[in-house]
């Protein structure tokens, strides 16, 4: 009986495991998407200059500042190359989240940007959403977590029970005198 609660206990874990998947996705995707629009904002002036001298290239502004012998034109570079590069990530990170789940999910799982994760970690509110994936996500994650941890005690029970069993057959067989 107690180990019928404690499975039932497990899925139930799972399950609110589960549940929270896609709310994390979508607030990481609004994340990204906040990140995004606020380097363009930031960009959107060197953009302008870019546009109007280097026929839009960003990294040619970053040259000609840095190229510069002025060390104001020459920090500027420094802090205009880093708008850069953040806006590039940020444009990545925003194209990953757009595809279908399962690339989200494997993105997530493998190449999201560390510290967009913490940050959405850090803000991230459990909650339960009553939406099909969500729902589909925690049936999915009870029932393979319940699987693991069920195989996981079965396989290191599994040397016990064969000793029982011989000492039980040992004992049952009539001895010879």
């Amino acid at each position: 009986m107690v180990r019928s609660y404690l499975r039932l206990a497990l899925f139930a874990l799972g399950l609110l495991m589960g549940v929270q998947v896609p709310g994390f996705i979508d607030d990481y995707a609004k994340r990204v998407e906040a990140h995004r629009l606020e380097s363009e904002q930031s960009l959107s002036g060197f953009r302008e200059t870019a546009r109007r001298f280097f026929e839009g290239d960003l990294q040619r502004l970053v040259g000609h500042y840095r190229g510069s012998s002025d060390p104001v034109m020459q920090s500027d570079a420094r802090s205009v190359g880093l708008l850069v590069e953040r806006s590039e990530l940020l444009q990545r990170e925003s194209l990953a989240m757009q595809g279908p789940w399962y690339r989200q999910v494997w993105h997530l799982a493998t190449g999201a940007d560390e510290q967009l994760l913490q940050e959405t970690h850090a803000a991230y509110r459990y909650q339960v959403l009553l939406a099909p994936e969500a729902i589909a996500w925690g049936i999915a994650c009870a029932l393979f977590l319940a699987w693991v941890v069920e195989s996981i005690v079965l396989l290191l029970a599994l040397p016990f029970r064969r000793r029982n069993r011989r000492e039980v057959s040992e004992r049952q067989q009539p001895r010879m005198r």
